[in-house]
């Protein structure tokens, strides 16, 4: 398997593309699949900011789009010092194609972390719980 180190570096890769002319925040990410296959997404923004799509998203809705399902790891890379831990719209779109110990990867000041997504979104809201109310 991809090292987390070498998932980082196309993660920083990705951040060169970001589009980020209204924050100055660029943000990239790597995600990685269960076949070893890597998209890479940055955030790019709009002058109306409800339009704007963050890193995380845009890879995978690049791997979705072609196809891919299953996915092991996402690395995270934003400017400056300190980990960037996704949104709450980013850590739900995981919680719908991920299992609960999909990895995310973050850069601290150099050092590599990592978390599951039962560590950054416990008690998360998914689809057993609208098949529930559909008494499935």
């Amino acid at each position: 398997m991809l090292s987390y180190e070498k998932l980082m570096q196309k993660a920083i890769e990705a951040r060169q593309n970001a589009y980020a002319p209204y924050s100055g925040f660029k943000v990239g990410a790597a995600l990685l699949t269960d076949t070893g296959k890597i998209y890479k997404g940055c955030n790019i923004e709009n002058a109306a900011y409800g339009l704007c799509n963050c890193a995380e998203r845009t890879a995978f809705f690049k791997a979705i789009s072609d196809g891919e399902r299953k996915f092991a790891a996402i690395a995270i890379c934003g400017e400056g010092n300190g980990e960037c831990f996704p949104c709450g719209a980013c850590r739900q779109v995981m919680e719908e194609f991920c299992c609960s110990d999909f990895v995310i990867v973050l850069c601290d000041n150099g050092a590599l972390k990592t978390y599951s997504l039962d560590d950054l979104l416990p008690h998360a809201f998914c689809a057993k719980n609208i098949s529930d109310q559909k008494g499935e």
